[in-house]
């Protein structure tokens, strides 16, 4: 019967472990690029929520998106990406809220002007028919 050299096998998988646990290392501390894209993303969103109304129809909801990416320009300038992408990501899509938010107020409030022009012309018709 052969005899196997378990010795020998010992530092070859602490070598072999030692490579695995430098490699996994070496990936988390990849660099992340910067988040450009999303911010320009971000940032449009943003104006065109302000230019469907969100100042006054969705308040809240513009105020929050512009505090994140102001949060976003802060960690980019702390070189935060993930963090920066995160918070461009949230102004986003609290951007796209406002402007729907907007855009559903400007509609009831059209749709109730035309009920009350409606009201108005009905009575018209209604005082001609007497």
């Amino acid at each position: 019967m052969k005899k196997i050299n378990q010795t020998g096998s010992i530092p070859m998988l602490h070598g072999i472990s030692a490579s695995a646990v430098a490699a996994i290392i070496l990936a988390g501390c990849a660099s992340v690029p910067p988040p450009v894209e999303q911010m320009a993303i971000s940032k449009l969103t943003v104006s065109n929520a302000s230019s469907a109304g969100g100042n006054e129809y969705a308040p809240v909801e513009l105020k929050s998106a512009m505090d994140k990416l102001d949060a976003a320009e802060k960690a980019m300038s702390s070189e935060d990406y993930v963090l920066a992408r995160q918070l461009a990501e949230q102004a986003q899509v609290d951007a796209q809220l406002a402007a729907a938010t907007a855009r559903s107020s400007k509609a009831q409030k059209a749709a109730g002007a035309l009920q009350e022009d409606n009201r108005v012309l009905r009575q018209e018709i209604d005082r001609k028919a007497q």
